[in-house]
């Protein structure tokens, strides 16, 4: 059945379109891209709203297999729909440990039978995630990881992690760095600094990720691999990059909403929602990471959806799970505190949020060319509404933005032309 999406402003930044027009989708497939198209069939219309290429995210757990009790596939799936994502990657730190072909197949399996949205998994770097022998990087190439990554923790020798850089680039693979030396990190829970004193936490500081972050890059352009860091939280790690960039390194970054939202100063009577890896990190790095967005020296806005089981977080700080759910709140942020703040133009937040990351990944999305799968978002800027952690779709309720006003919707998902999600609802269709 055609779908016709009519009178949105459509902005693809792929092919430098920002106008109002329409588009109609076949079997699938963006037919036409034009004004004033006609269809027998299900009509959009999309006045006053953005009709964007489907939100790609890079950085997303989905506790699959496992911890079921925190996230499954299903439920995974549904909470990026209600977030207008539309492609979502899948770290492979699940017991067991995404690092044979096998573990992936049984991902794409799961995911083809119970998720509603494209899912991609990332192969785990070494197996086990011990950091001690490298999993068969081929093997797992073969039947469809879109990147490696040891998400969690960093490879700590990095004798084994340029052998990985070296595999990957074998099988054009991005490696997906998690940069944390957690020699540095000790019993730290919290940033470190006068509200860490003040609340008598133990300190991680900003070099614990900075001293990876340039590690990771020298390694990387040794070998000419293709480095994506994640979740950078840091001015210094910012200034890194930009230099690094400068050197021409073959490097591109990432930055969670939380991280340019929050500071350790909102960590208020040790409200575990507000503990994460890395942790909140003061203005000076908000404001850093910000401009770093608006330079292009981060390309990317993932989530790093981490949800978790009540028990897991009704704890105390120190003892507490790192981590928040993110697929059902990023783009309200985004849209409120980068458009809203004159960060980042309309077109801009779409390259972050999917044409970037379809980039990184070398995937043939984030897009709204005439034959290209229809991935489709269509984005209501002007709804405001207040975040309630008890209507998400994820199984995870653990976030720190429970009672926030935001801006900003997704009013319809759809993926390979079917309307999996509207006005922020999974349709009934694909409920649980």
């Amino acid at each position: 059945m055609d779908l016709l999406i009519k009178n949105g402003r459509i902005v693809d930044p792929a092919n430098n379109i920002d106008c109002k027009m329409d588009i109609l989708v076949s079997d699938g497939i963006i037919k036409k891209v034009g004004k004033e198209l006609d269809s027998s069939g299900t009509i959009i219309d999309a006045e006053g709203m953005w009709v964007v290429p489907g939100l790609i995210d890079l950085h997303v757990h989905l506790r699959e297999p496992g911890f079921e009790h925190k996230e499954t596939i299903a439920a995974g799936t549904r909470a990026a729909a209600a977030g207008g994502f539309t492609t979502i990657c899948a770290m492979p730190n699940t017991e067991p440990v995404v690092d044979n072909e096998i573990l992936v197949e049984y991902i794409k399996m799961k995911a083809k039978r119970e998720g509603i949205v494209n899912v991609l998994p990332i192969g785990s770097i070494t197996k086990g995630q011990k950091g001690e022998e490298l999993s068969d990087i081929g093997r797992m190439a073969s039947v469809g990881v879109c990147a490696l990554s040891e998400d969690g923790k960093s490879v700590e020798n990095a004798g084994l992690m340029k052998t990985a850089l070296k595999y990957a680039t074998m099988f054009n693979l991005p490696v997906f760095s998690h940069c944390e030396d957690i020699s540095l990190v000790g019993k730290g829970s919290m940033n470190a600094g006068e509200k860490a004193s003040l609340l008598g936490l133990k300190g991680i500081s900003n070099d614990s990720e900075e001293v990876i972050v340039s590690r990771d890059m020298i390694l990387a352009d040794s070998v000419k691999a293709k480095l994506h860091l994640c979740h950078i939280s840091t001015k210094g790690s910012v200034e890194l990059i930009r230099q690094a960039k400068q050197r021409g390194v073959n490097v591109t970054a990432e930055v969670t909403p939380h991280h340019f939202t929050l500071t350790e100063e909102d960590i208020e009577n040790y409200d575990s929602n507000f503990k994460m890896n890395p942790p909140l990190r003061k203005k000076e790095d908000v404001y850093a990471l910000k401009q770093a967005l608006k330079d292009n020296v981060i390309e990317v806005i993932a989530t790093d959806h981490a949800p978790h089981h009540i028990d897991d977080k009704n704890k105390e700080f120190e003892k507490a799970a790192n981590g928040i759910v993110g697929l059902e709140t990023a783009l309200p942020l985004a849209i409120t505190f980068l458009v809203e703040d004159g960060y980042l133009s309309v077109s801009k937040l779409v390259e972050k949020m999917s044409y970037n990351p379809a980039k990184v990944l070398g995937i043939d999305k984030g897009t709204l060319s005439e034959g290209a799968c229809a991935d489709i978002t269509v984005i209501n800027p002007f709804y405001e509404y207040k975040i309630d952690v008890n209507n998400f779709y994820s199984k995870g309720k653990n976030s720190p933005f429970g009672g926030m006003t935001l801006k900003g919707r997704a009013e319809y998902t759809i993926v390979s032309g079917q309307i999996v999600a509207e006005k922020g609802k999974v349709r009934e269709e694909y409920t649980l």
